[in-house]
């Protein structure tokens, strides 16, 4: 009987050993991700910050607004004013809205408006930005494309942008509301929140394996075919 209560210590004793390791090394693994999300979150708004609208714009088959403010719809006006394409998208517009409050917002003029601005109100999130931009591209048969949004908003607009125009060419126009200085971002509550919860839909957008290919398939054969004609 000794010897076999013995065994039976010995065992539960390894049991517990084994446990307490395996705790030990969930614990450091659940602190290098942490450590690791917080290195990420840094290099994020690092790279953030450093965007700003180019000074030279190159030419594109189109323009993409992804709403969010009226700074994003003024850029992408300019733009389009300026020759830089020869239509524009504003995705994520409110059902409600009318072609003729937009043009107001904007200051724009109505003939611009009438013939070479298209709205969207299906989007109601990035992803729906992504979806409604390849069908607007397929439609017109457009290989490159300015995608205009904020700057904490680029990354993960390219992201998605570029999961479903994989041909395409996205040249980015970042808009600038407010310079994010270390101090400015680091003491400011707002923005300390806007770019963390950026920053987490970032990270689910590169964790998201699935390429949603249904609006994407026949497009991607149209913009490649007309990339090669303009090389």
């Amino acid at each position: 009987m000794n010897g076999v209560a013995h065994v039976m210590v010995g065992g539960k004793t390894r049991t517990r050993l084994r446990l307490r390791s395996l705790y030990r090394s969930l614990l450091a693994l659940g602190g290098l991700s942490v450590f690791a999300l917080f290195v990420g979150f840094l290099l994020f708004v690092d790279h953030v910050a450093k965007l700003t609208p180019p000074t030279e714009v190159p030419d594109a088959d189109g323009i993409v607004v992804l709403t969010g403010g009226t700074a994003r719809m003024d850029a992408g006006v300019g733009l389009l004013k300026a020759g830089k394409a020869k239509r524009m998208l504003i995705s994520g517009v409110n059902p409600a809205a009318r072609l003729n409050d937009l043009q107001h917002a904007t200051g724009g003029d109505s003939n611009l408006f009438d013939c070479c601005i298209d709205l969207d109100r299906e989007a109601l999130n990035t992803i729906g930005n992504a979806q409604e931009s390849a069908k607007w591209a397929q439609a017109n048969t457009f290989g490159s494309i300015i995608v205009v949004t904020n700057n904490y908003h680029m990354p993960r607009s390219l992201l998605e942008m570029r999961r479903i125009l994989p041909y395409a060419e996205l040249k980015a126009y970042p808009v600038v509301n407010t310079p994010l200085t270390r101090t400015t971002w680091l003491e400011d509550a707002d923005a300390l929140r806007v770019l963390s919860t950026e920053y987490v839909k970032y990270v689910a957008a590169l964790l998201r394996t699935v390429l949603p290919e249904d609006a994407a398939a026949s497009y991607n054969h149209i913009a490649a075919a007309a990339r090669a004609r303009e090389l």
